[in-house]
């Protein structure tokens, strides 16, 4: 993987040289060696090397990968965030730990559409365990990731996740069951209520018909965009969340305890609402959070900084795919679908690793950096003071764009 140029079988062999095609083939495809052993291995190390210096996340996200035909495993036409439509793809629901600046993904499932787990023939093709082919929902996915990291003892602080979980009463709900503090991400559509609303079955208005059965609310909603365009200036706080490589993220932020009517469960139930607007370009950008956290618990700034934080499985993401090749798997079947996750993710572990290592040394070490190095040390193809002279030339331009975001803040702020 850190040899060749695309990640699948045929160029990694043509690269190394070494291994037999249809060795390494059975190694992916049929080998009985634990996907999960590995991928819980890696969990287990990366919570236990990521500094604690700031509150530890544990992110859930999506992830997609176009895909050509209808072979490949739980491939489908379903929708696709990585292209922002819907299009021939895998999905997975992904788990990431985070702690600062520093994260690696440590957990992943396959999603499997409805009219795969429906074929049991198709489902044979793809080597799917017969355990595995009830139809689970991304939101079912997600809270397994979260129960099997708990069993697994993996420590984090708070839980992340965009607004596709966060719109889901029932997965808030169950979190905060088992004692867990989560920051959600929600549509700018979600619905809340500035005061708690009572709960009332209606007044049968007529002796015709039957009683009226369905609770109904005594207070009007709002849409949390119209709540926050109506918010005057005095009401937003200025916070900074962190140093990034463009300079400062400073944001301004509103907090406000609003209430939702959970109707599955016919529930009145409170939320703390986070609100952020950054300065854009083309204009503001508004994220809208929910959270079940309070600030006599937490400060402004740490719940600030819990919502900013999704960002960086986002992150690994792009690390797993552009640096790991994560997207050019070639694999058709379950068990090689999840081997091949299982080393992506341990590499990405150990690169983690690495990076924490050599911090005081090589602060701005990337999955690129190291990937080089090791391609030198394995293949040979460039000397030592080459590559030395490629990372260091790369810090260099790094560190000079860094440095002058942080003049234009400063002179910025002189003005």
């Amino acid at each position: 993987m850190l040899q060749a140029q695309r990640c699948n079988l045929e160029e990694i062999c043509d690269t190394l040289q070494e291994p037999n095609y249809f060795q390494m083939q059975h190694f992916i495809s049929d080998s009985n060696w634990s996907h999960r052993d590995v991928i819980d291995t890696a969990a287990r190390q990366t919570s236990n090397s990521l500094r604690k210096s700031k509150l530890t996340g544990y992110l859930i996200d999506e992830t997609g990968v176009e895909k050509k035909g209808d072979m490949s495993v739980g491939v489908g036409w379903q929708y696709n965030g990585n292209v922002g439509k819907t299009a021939n793809s895998q999905v997975a629901v992904m788990g990431c730990l985070c702690n600062g600046d520093f994260a690696s993904l440590v957990d992943a499932r396959l999603y499997l559409p409805e009219d795969w787990c429906d074929n049991p023939e198709r489902c044979d093709k793809a080597g799917i365990p017969e355990e595995e082919r009830e139809f689970k929902t991304k939101i079912d996915l997600a809270y397994e990731m979260i129960l099997h990291q708990l069993e697994l003892g993996t420590s984090f602080d708070y839980l992340g996740a965009d607004g596709f979980y966060g719109n889901d009463c029932d997965l808030a709900r169950k979190v905060e069951l088992l004692g867990l503090t989560y920051m959600f991400d929600i549509h700018s559509n979600q619905r809340i209520y500035l005061e708690k609303p009572e709960l009332v079955l209606p007044e049968r208005k007529s002796n015709r018909g039957p009683k009226p059965k369905r609770l109904t609310v005594t207070e009007e909603s709002i849409k949390v965009s119209d709540y926050v365009s109506g918010l005057e200036r005095d009401e937003w706080d200025e916070i900074k969340v962190r140093n990034t490589a463009k300079g400062s993220l400073k944001g301004l932020f509103h907090f406000s305890q609003v209430y939702i009517w959970n109707k599955d469960e016919n529930l009145i139930e409170r939320r703390l609402l986070v609100v952020r607007k950054l300065k854009t370009k083309s204009g503001e950008d508004i994220k809208y959070s929910f959270t079940n956290a309070d600030l006599a618990q937490y400060t402004p700034k740490a719940l600030a900084y819990m919502q900013a934080q999704r960002f960086f499985i986002e992150h690994s993401f792009k690390e797993a795919k552009s640096i790991l090749g994560m997207d050019q798997f070639q694999t058709r079947k379950w068990l090689a679908w999840y081997h091949q996750l299982a080393l992506n993710i341990m590499t990405m572990g150990f690169m983690l690793k690495e990076k924490l290592l050599n911090f005081k040394e090589l602060p701005l070490l990337s999955a690129r950096d190291i990937k080089d190095w090791l391609g030198f040390v394995l293949a040979k193809e460039l000397t030592e003071m080459d590559i030395i002279q490629k990372i260091y030339n790369r810090h260099r331009r790094r560190q000079y764009a860094i440095n002058s975001c942080y003049l234009k803040e400063y002179a910025n702020v002189s003005k």
